[in-house]
């Protein structure tokens, strides 16, 4: 039996611009166990949403996917169709945006939206897939679903819209939600509900998640596994407890310095020098190097590779490498 839900392997993804091409997406290769949810990590511009929008086959022109492999439970999504993976979507892989004011239509009623995704994956008539949103509705923690199903976006809170695209999301019962921050834009007690939400989901329904975020602490207290990147490639991953125990590349220690602490009462955050940098124009060697205090002058001639440190713990860091 297919152990692995999704196996990225080596895959790369670019923009081709007037100022020559930029490589979002830098040999990625992972892979999400079924009924598991991996964290992707690291900051903004580092290549998270790029890796999704990948996944589900949403780059658009001057982007596109260079090379590398995308399996779903053994299919091959580089090599489908865009009619073949129109049906992918929304069936056996589905993605929850940012923030759901911009991805709902504005125009048309939050019952109606999530009925056009059953009606176009399930042979069904219209009053059955209403009868699936609402059952859809009441599991994801929306009161009065029939109410609710007759507004628009604008009339819902913020938390009840992101249960309207998680609804969206799971209706067809998918092999793979990938959520894309998808508790930025709320209070810490909605976001507390929607991630339970989730894990809940994953334990009922038996779907394999991908969790896009900048915030450590939920992905420590969700994720089994997690992948940090950074300029586009990842440069550490391993199992949750180990990485927030262990970290290994200078990145993942700057990033778990930065957290806030009740325990230490911090007035002032740690914080990583300097910036992301340009895709388009990216340093020699190690792209964290200009940003490292502990780098040495290999780290500025030749970029590391990913490499295994310890059981199941990877590292792309050529000090991390030699035991520093």
């Amino acid at each position: 039996m297919e152990k692995t839900t999704l196996n990225v392997e080596h895959l790369c993804a670019s923009f081709f611009t007037d100022h020559g091409e930029i490589r979002a997406v830098n040999d990625v290769s992972f892979q999400v166990p079924k009924r598991s949810i991996i964290g992707i990590v690291g900051e903004s511009g580092c290549g998270k949403s790029m890796t999704a929008r990948s996944i589900m086959r949403l780059i658009k022109y001057p982007g596109k996917i260079v090379s590398g492999s995308i399996s779903l439970v053994g299919k091959e999504l580089t090599a489908l169709s865009e009619t073949e993976m129109s049906n992918v979507r929304g069936e056996e892989i589905s993605l929850i945006f940012q923030e759901p004011m911009t991805s709902l239509n504005p125009v048309m009623k939050v019952g109606k939206q999530v009925r056009e995704v059953v009606l176009l994956h399930r042979r069904v008539t219209k009053k059955e897939a209403k009868a699936e949103v609402l059952r859809m509705f009441e599991k994801v923690g929306i009161s009065e679903p029939e109410k609710r199903y007759e507004c628009y976006p604008h009339e819902l809170s913020g938390g009840l819209r992101q249960r309207v695209m998680i609804a969206m999301a799971m209706i067809c019962r998918p092999k793979l939600l990938i959520a894309d921050e998808p508790t930025t834009a709320l209070d810490v007690t909605v976001e507390a509900q929607i991630l339970e939400l989730m894990k809940n989901l994953r334990d009922e329904i038996g779907t394999s998640i991908i969790l896009i975020s900048h915030n450590l602490g939920v992905v420590a207290e969700l994720c089994d596994y997690v992948h940090v990147m950074y300029a586009g490639r990842i440069v550490e991953q391993a199992e949750t407890f180990e990485l927030f125990d262990h970290p290994r590349h200078p990145y993942t220690v700057g990033l778990m310095n930065a957290r806030a602490s009740l325990e230490q009462q911090q007035t002032v955050l740690d914080t990583i020098p300097g910036t992301v940098p340009n895709l388009a124009a990216l340093p020699e060697g190690c792209s964290f190097a200009p940003r490292c205090a502990q780098c040495g002058g290999r780290c500025h001639e030749c970029v590391p590779e990913l490499t295994e440190v310890l059981p199941g713990h990877f590292v792309r860091c050529h000090l991390a490498q030699q035991g520093v």
